[in-house]
């Protein structure tokens, strides 16, 4: 039997660590996830406590924004500070890895925490004979954000999803790195650790999956207001980062008042002629028809776009963000035909509540890999 790594995030709540936190989740055969609350740095017992359990302790945790400068220079290394005593106060060693920040080179309170952040755990690492990695991490973006802190992408899709205007503050060419990539550095660090047996401390600079213009994310982001959220169109993409920057826009929407999105019915005495969908990438068309009182799905992508359309019959969608209790329900009949779209991160079913044959259309963006086929079964 493969022993787990037990892997314990700082910050689990926040940004980056809720996207580490699931993309361990994903293979739960190799991982164990030891939960980890903010609460816990003002509870020395607690803190103990998890440290101890720990094999390898991402530290994430940090203030990005505060009113005071000072204030936020003096948080952010008091618990790198924190940690580092009750290290030694509980005489382990586990596989630190500290996420800084491409800012370590500028002259602002966020940066120098983090350069002296870093330094600290360094001097840790070589005092005990420990494994430590500093990663230097660029702007960092994806779904779920918290707009006006984490990120100027953040804020622009969020404003752009609630009728309000994005304003370029500086329009600098910006290096970007979308979370999930950043997540599987991370990852890949834990397992190069794992198959080392001797300590060892390094600087690990993060590439970024991009750079550009903040003006030209906006314009790209603004299409995607046009086409998909006032239109219900899948735009066009270049690449992999315009499809992560469309997953990330489309996480803002609220889908409670944006779904069901209702369709145009044309009707004769043929009739009704519906279009479903229009699209400017490829992707995959699939139709099914569901028994009464059954139920399909209950799976979640991390990276898929997908729609359900409802052609005929009454269905209830299911969506569930992973990792949160709250469940949207949605009902769709096809006399009034609507589609709901299944967000990253969301599980998800539909069932027949009609007493007839339910008829679905399913679309896609990518054909099915089975040897890659990014669905991972979980109950709504």
């Amino acid at each position: 039997m493969i022993n787990k790594i037990k892997i314990g995030i700082t910050g689990q709540a926040g940004f980056v660590g809720t996207h580490l936190y699931n993309e361990l989740g994903l293979e739960p055969e190799k991982y164990e996830r030891i939960q980890f609350e903010d609460k816990y740095f003002n509870a020395p017992e607690l803190l103990h406590t998890f440290i101890k359990q720990c094999d390898v302790i991402v530290h994430l945790a940090a203030v990005n924004r505060h009113a005071d400068s000072d204030e936020l220079y003096r948080i952010n290394v008091e618990l790198v500070k924190l940690l580092i005593n009750t290290l030694n106060q509980e005489n382990v060693k586990p596989h630190i890895i500290f996420s800084s920040s491409t800012q370590e080179s500028l002259d602002n309170p966020y940066g120098k925490s983090k350069l002296e952040g870093r330094r600290l755990f360094e001097k840790w690492a070589e005092e005990n004979n420990a494994s430590f990695t500093g990663m230097v991490i660029p702007n960092v973006f994806g779904p779920f954000g918290l707009p006006n802190y984490n990120s100027f992408i953040a804020t622009f899709c969020y404003k752009l999803t609630h009728n309000e205007e994005p304003k370029i503050i500086t329009d600098s060419e910006v290096a970007l790195i979308y979370v999930s990539n950043l997540c599987k550095f991370i990852i890949s660090d834990i397992e190069e650790a794992k198959n080392k047996n001797y300590s060892f401390i390094k600087e690990k600079q993060i590439q970024p999956d991009f750079t550009k213009k903040v003006s030209d994310i906006l314009l790209l982001l603004k299409i995607f207001k046009d086409q998909y959220f006032e239109k219900g169109f899948i735009p066009s993409f270049l690449d992999t980062n315009e499809i992560n920057l469309f997953n990330t826009f489309r996480s803002f929407i609220d889908i409670d008042k944006y779904f069901p999105f209702m369709l145009i019915k044309k009707e004769d005495e043929r009739g009704i002629f519906v279009e479903t969908l229009k699209l400017g990438t490829g992707g995959q068309v699939s139709f099914s028809t569901t028994k009464p009182g059954i139920t399909r799905g209950n799976h979640y992508h991390t990276r898929k776009i997908e729609r359900f359309t409802v052609i005929k019959g009454k269905a209830k969608i299911q969506l569930r963000k992973i990792g949160t209790v709250q469940v949207n329900e949605y009902f769709l009949d096809g006399y009034n035909p609507s589609y709901v779209d299944m967000p990253v991160w969301f599980t998800h079913n539909i069932t027949n509540i009609g007493d007839e044959e339910l008829y679905t259309q399913f679309w896609i963006n990518e054909w099915y890999n089975e040897s890659d086929p990014d669905t991972f079964k979980e109950k709504v």
